[in-house]
C-alpha cells in the first residue's frame, strides 16, 4: 500500500509476482489498486522467473515486484548475480522489489543469497542509502516453525520502512508483550533453526530414496517443500486422500493463468515435509505406490 502511487507514469501501477506464487502477493496487489502480472517460473526456467526479460513498457508501468527466495512452492533460489540484476533494474525503472526470503534459514546444501548482500556488493546510489528500493521479509513461521506467533520482520529501504513504521502504527494489531518476547528469545537463537534444517535435510533424503526420479523428482535447494510432476494435480491429490487419507496442495490452487490459458502448475502437486520422519517415510511410500501405480 504504501509503495504503490495510484499511477505509475499515468497507468495503473503494475506489481509483478511468480506464478506459482504464494498467494498473499496478488491480495497485496489488489488491495492497493495495482494489476497483478503473473510471470511463470517453470522447469524450463529453473523454477524462477525471468522479470528482467519483460518488455520495457512493462518494468516502466511497474510499482513493484515480488521475487521469493528460496522459493514457494519450488525451492529454487536466485543467485547473487539474479538479485543484482533485479535491484537495478528497480532503480532504474524506480519500482520496489520486495523479496519474500521467509525460508531463508531452510536451505538444502548451500545459504542463500539476500537481497541486502546484493545491494551491498552493488555501488551507492546518489540518496546515501545502500538498500534504496529494496526490502526483504523474513519469519518465524518458516524458521523457527512458529506460524501461529506471527512474528516476522521487514528490513531494507530507509524511506519506505519510515512509511511503513507509520502505516503500521495506524493500520495493524500489536504483538502482547509475552509474545513479543518468545518471538525474541527465537530470533537471538540459531541453534533451534540449524536442527531444523537438518530435520528437513533428513526428509528431503527419505524422499529422493523412495521417489527416486519418479514424478520428476528433483530435491529442493531451499524450504520444505516437494514440488512433484503428476500429470495432473487435482486428479492426483483427490486420489491421494481417497486411498491413502494424505493431504497435499495440488499446483493448480497456488498459479494463475497465463496469457494463453495454461495454469504452469497445472501438473504439480505441492507436498509438505512437515511431519516426524516416521509419518513422512510411510506417507512418502504411500504416495509412490497410489500414484505409481
Amino acid at each position: 500500500l504504501v509503495a504503490t502511487p495510484p499511477k505509475k507514469n499515468g497507468k495503473q501501477p503494475l506489481i509483478l509476482m511468480p506464478n506459482p506464487f504464494y498467494q498473499c502477493y496478488a491480495a497485496g496487489a489488489l488491495a492497493a489498486g495495482a494489476k497483478p502480472v503473473y510471470v511463470s517460473a517453470t522447469a524450463a526456467s529453473n523454477h524462477l522467473p525471468d522479470f528482467a526479460g519483460l518488455s520495457q513498457d512493462t518494468l516502466s508501468q511497474t510499482s513493484m515486484i515480488y521475487a521469493c527466495s528460496p522459493a514457494n512452492p519450488q525451492g529454487a533460489l536466485m543467485s547473487l548475480e539474479d538479485l543484482k540484476t533485479l535491484i537495478t533494474l528497480a532503480r532504474h525503472h524506480h519500482f520496489v522489489l520486495a523479496v519474500d526470503e521467509c525460508y531463508a534459514d531452510i536451505y538444502d546444501k548451500t545459504p542463500p543469497a539476500s537481497a541486502l548482500q546484493a545491494c551491498l556488493s552493488l555501488p551507492t546510489p546518489a540518496n546515501g542509502d545502500p538498500f534504496s528500493n529494496v526490502i526483504v521479509l523474513h519469519s518465524l513461521s518458516k524458521r523457527s516453525s512458529l506460524p501461529g506467533l506471527r512474528s516476522g520482520f521487514i528490513a531494507g529501504d530507509k524511506a519506505l520502512m519510515s512509511k511503513l513504521r507509520g502505516f503500521r502504527n495506524i493500520a495493524a494489531p500489536q504483538t502482547p508483550l509475552p509474545l513479543l518476547a518468545v518471538a525474541t528469545a527465537a530470533w537471538n537463537d540459531d541453534a533451534h533453526a540449524a536442527e531444523n534444517r537438518k530435520l528437513y535435510q533428513q526428509k528431503i533424503d527419505i524422499a529422493e530414496k523412495i521417489l527416486g526420479n519418479q514424478f520428476d523428482f528433483f530435491r529442493p535447494a531451499g524450504g520444505f517443500f516437494l514440488w512433484l510432476n503428476v500429470g495432473d494435480g487435482l486428479d492426483a491429490t483427490k486420489k491421494l486422500w481417497e486411498q491413502g487419507a494424505l493431504k497435499v496442495l495440488p499446483g493448480t490452487y497456488l498459479a494463475r493463468e497465463d496469457e494463453n490459458g495454461n495454469n504452469p502448475s497445472a501438473e504439480y502437486i505441492r507436498v509438505a515435509l512437515v511431519q516426524d520422519l516416521a509419518t513422512t517415510r510411510t506417507a512418502l511410500t504411500q504416495i509412490a505406490d497410489i500414484l505409481g501405480s
